[in-house]
């Protein structure tokens, strides 16, 4: 029988496979990067509250339920389809009563009969249907890893950005005490009569602007605790996060071979489990050109009166064998064949672009990686550059040797590198995350 089967052979699709990642050459991490082998990968920020929120989110998160349940059903489909290989068994009874019509007399009826049938997969068709289901539901499988994986990057993203947030706010807070001192510095060079009117306004508009952007930076703050709750399965009226320090660890990650990729990444793994569903359905559809045997069987007994129904006199049995064949549908068959076909190519077209994306999503964040290290650099030295500036402008200021307009210009350049500063330091680690979701997720060794 096996013989028989019409299901194209299976061979996973050819996908370009670089020997290396161009955006790795040369870059080198600073340290062992033997701690990716040990535990769950968000555990290597070192930060206590996103390993704790983390571990939530698997459990908690609605999109990972949805996709559990999925993965359910999957299998359940699967179960069912292999159920049609056995033959399937019933059992009837019945009890009639019957009269009038012209009839001289009211008559019973009893009957209890067991059946069974079974459908040979000789075409193969049936086998096709499993191993289809089959590979649906591993496709089912990559897709809860794929929004475990999601959950658990959006999460750390969130995290870091509400951090970033905090270390913002503290940053501006400093900056308004900072200003709330040149303002008093001003007026009392105004009431003095050596500062001009003009200086105290340009003072108070810097106070009242960094006000202003510490309102804005606690709005921000509060819709990514917003967005954490909802990742964790809460309403945000049952959730917050206090202000804490932030934990500026940014782990070292091995970039491996792409040729790993394909093995390791979620989205990869559901869309070539995909290409042999798909492939499989192609052997459903071939099999409608030939005809569909059944054979049946019962047995049982039939009597008019319930206490001799069940004597070897009163049992009735059969043997049955049928066959049918479609002889015309209008090319209904062959079109068939042709959307299975069809769905098979675009499937394995799908599966090659996910894994040309792959790639360049990795390219992307390793590039990133690289220049956002040499960039905080950068910003480390301006920023420092700029607080000196400030501090001096304002001496000079005190000592009437510059105008105020002076004064502003170096306080709004300090307070820009200071915040591109910490942008750079949580664009650093955002990256790190988005790096490990292109690479497929944690490290434990298999």
């Amino acid at each position: 029988m096996s013989g028989c089967a019409l299901t194209p052979t299976y061979e996973v699709p050819k996908t370009p496979q670089p020997a290396a990642f161009k955006e790795a050459q040369g870059w080198q991490p600073a340290a062992p990067a033997d701690t990716l082998q040990r535990g769950p990968w968000w555990q290597l920020f070192g930060d206590p509250q996103l390993n704790e929120l983390a571990a939530s989110v698997e459990v908690n998160n609605q999109n990972v339920a949805a996709a559990v349940a999925q993965y359910a059903q999957a299998r359940a489909i699967v179960a069912e389809q292999r159920a049609a290989l056995f033959p399937v068994v019933t059992l009837n009874a019945s009890a009639d009563r019957s009269g009038g019509g012209g009839q001289t007399r009211t008559g019973n009826q009893y009957r209890v009969n067991l059946g069974g049938s079974w459908e040979p997969d000789i075409w193969g068709r049936l086998r096709a249907g499993v191993s289809g289901a089959q590979a649906s539901a591993q496709a089912s499988e990559a897709d809860l890893a794929a929004a475990k994986l999601s959950a658990q990057g959006e999460l750390a993203a969130n995290y870091i950005s509400l951090r970033l947030a905090d270390a913002t706010r503290q940053l501006l807070e400093t900056t308004v005490e900072g200003y709330g001192r040149v303002l008093q510095i001003t007026q009392n060079r105004f009431n003095a009569g050596i500062a001009a009117k003009s200086d105290l306004l340009q003072a108070q508009t810097q106070l009242a602007n960094a006000r202003a952007d510490l309102l804005t930076t606690t709005r921000q703050r509060a819709q990514f605790e917003h967005a954490i709750a909802v990742l964790l399965g809460k309403a945000p009226a049952e959730f917050s996060l206090a202000p804490a320090a932030w934990t500026l660890q940014v782990p070292d990650i091995p970039p491996g071979l792409p040729s790993t990729l394909l093995e390791r990444r979620p989205d990869i793994a559901g869309a070539e489990r995909r290409v042999a569903a798909a492939n499989s359905n192609i052997g459903v559809a071939r099999a409608a050109y030939f005809p569909d045997l059944s054979l049946t069987a019962s047995g049982g007994f039939g009597a008019t009166a319930a206490g001799g129904l069940f004597s070897a006199s009163n049992s009735l049995w059969s043997l049955g064998l049928s066959a049918a064949e479609t002889v015309f549908n209008a090319g209904a068959t062959g079109a068939r064949v042709d959307e299975a076909t069809a769905a098979r190519d675009a499937a394995v077209a799908r599966y090659r672009q996910t894994v040309l994306s792959a790639f360049a999503d990795v390219e992307d964040q390793l590039a990133a990686t690289r220049v956002l290290g040499e960039q905080q650099d950068l910003r480390r030295q301006a920023s420092e550059a700029a607080d000196q500036v400030e501090q001096q402008m304002i001496n000079r200021y005190r000592a009437g040797q510059v105008s105020y307009t002076e004064v502003v210009t170096a306080q709004v350049t300090a307070l820009n590198a200071r915040r591109a500063l910490v942008q750079a330091q949580a664009d650093r680690q955002t990256t790190a995350v988005s790096l490990i979701q292109a690479l497929g997720g944690g490290w434990q060794a298999h």
